[in-house]
Formats: C-alpha cells, structure tokens, sequence
C-alpha cells in the first residue's frame, strides 16, 4: 500500500505559487497534503488562499510563527513597539477585513506539533522546535544538536522522521542517531544566501511516497508560476505595503526586518494609527 503526500508550506499569502503547486501536486497523484505553517501575509489574496487551502483539506496542519502573527494582529493585540511590528499590525488588519472571525479562530486552534503514523514511519511534524514556532535554532548550518530537539518529544512511539518548515529552505539531513530531518522549502517565498541557488524562485514544496518499508520516494519539487500576475494582485488589492510586496516578487527577498526601511512606509501612510484605531474598536 503506497500513500504519496504533498508537504508544503510558507505560502506567505502568495496565491500565485500556491496555485502553482496545488496544479503540480494533482498531476503527480498526491493522496493527501501536510501544511507545515505560515498560510497569509503579506501575499494580498486572503479569501481565495484560504478557499484553495480548505479545498486541499490537509490531513496534517501546524501552526507557524505568522500564523500567531496573523492571530494576534486580527484581534487587535499587537503591540506596535518596533516598526516590523507595525508591519504585521496593519498586515493582520489587512486579513481581518477579508476573513471571517470563525477563519481567525481556526487558525488559533492549530496545534505547534503533530505526530502522524504512516506505514512503518512515525513523522513528528512542527513549523519549528516542537515547542517554539520562530527563531534561528533550524537555520540549516546550525549544529546537529539543535536538530536533535525535533526528536524530544513525549509520544508513544519514537519519532522516526521530522519534518519541520520555518526556515524557507528545503532540506534532507539527520540527526546524531541518523533519524531523517527534512523540510519543504517555501512555496511562497523560498530563500537561499548563495546567490545562484536564490535565483530559483519557483514554487517549492516536498513530495513524499510511503510504502510498507518506508519512504519509497522524496522528492523536491520547485514549481514555476508568473510572479508579474503575483505582484499585480498587490496593487489590484491595495494591500498594504504593496510596493514592498511588489519588490520581493523581483528580488526574492523578504523586507520583513528592515526596520528602516518599514519606518519609511509606517510614516508615508500613517499605518501605525491606522492599526491603533482598529485595535480600539475590536478591544471595546
């Protein structure tokens, strides 16, 4: 009995590329999909990314470090003390117009970690460290005892696999005791320091094949769709910090901690009161 599964994840709101791999996935004959965190912002297509993704109806969903940043941000909690915190304030604003109250809770409900039993594999599946769904510990050059910790968990049967996302690079590694580690890549925004390999900005997204002995198949798979239709929506919408999303869909890169910068933007339009004046509202 063979069961092939979809892994995706950090879609980033980018419809475009999840469009583009959804299509991919259904010509490769995947039974089922796994979501490994970070579905919205700040991509412009709220609805319609959360209609293809119930369409896709994940047998597995955990919750990204975004996704508690989408959370927050729409019910009026965020704080607005750095100028990136402004940016996912007006963002998750942005979300909560286009979503309802009930697509805002589900999303709260998501768990951090999962576990699911496939043939003779037990996966172990979080958007980062199974406790924690942010931070750097996962960057793919860090030590092999940080990757370890995928592999602390209580369960009733050792993880085998771990599969976890955050990191926006696709991944096959082990661990000290030689389980597997692996990790998608991004579908939305992949991400790369060495140059040649960030040139590649089509969709990615992990492909794997389980069988009665184990992983019959892995496979990577990058998925090219038109960028131009992507950053269009950005304007088409009125997102906020169209420009930047605009930008990213040329260069690659995420502006998301360029304090600077995002200080330029929160000052022009004013996103700051903005979101404060929402805030209010939703807190009465």
């Amino acid at each position: 009995m063979k069961t092939r599964i979809a892994v995706f994840s950090d879609v980033h709101g980018n419809l475009s590329a999840l469009q583009a791999m959804y299509q991919d996935s259904l010509k490769q004959g995947v039974d089922q999909y796994w979501f490994i965190g970070d579905l919205l912002m700040p991509g412009p297509s709220v609805t319609r990314v959360w209609k293809l993704f119930e369409k896709m109806n994940p047998a597995v969903v955990v919750r990204g470090n975004w996704d508690d940043l989408v959370v927050r941000g729409a019910r009026g909690l965020m704080d607005l003390d750095k100028p990136s915190h402004v940016y996912f304030a007006r963002l998750a604003q942005y979300v909560a117009r286009h979503a309802s109250v009930q697509v805002i809770d589900s999303i709260a409900n998501w768990p951090m970690h999962v576990t699911k039993q496939v043939g003779p594999l037990n996966f172990g599946i979080s958007h980062n460290l199974p406790n924690l769904n942010m931070g750097q510990a996962l960057f793919p050059t860090q030590s092999t005892s940080n990757f370890d910790k995928l592999f602390q968990v209580k369960t009733d049967q050792p993880v085998d696999v771990a599969i976890y996302a955050h990191v926006h690079h696709e991944l096959l590694r082990y661990s000290n005791d030689e389980r597997i580690i692996l990790n998608p890549g991004a579908v939305g925004e992949p991400f790369n320091h060495w140059q040649p390999l960030q040139r590649d900005l089509r969709a990615h997204y992990l492909i794997l094949e389980i069988d009665d002995r184990g992983m019959a198949e892995t496979s990577f798979r990058h998925v090219a769709y038109d960028r131009t239709v992507e950053s269009d929506r950005a304007k088409t919408d009125a997102i906020p910090y169209a420009e930047l999303y605009q930008l990213m869909m040329k260069t690659g890169l995420a502006y998301t901690h360029d304090q600077d910068l995002l200080a330029r933007y929160n000052k022009k339009y004013n996103y700051a009161d903005e979101y404060r004046q929402f805030a209010q509202e939703k807190l009465k």
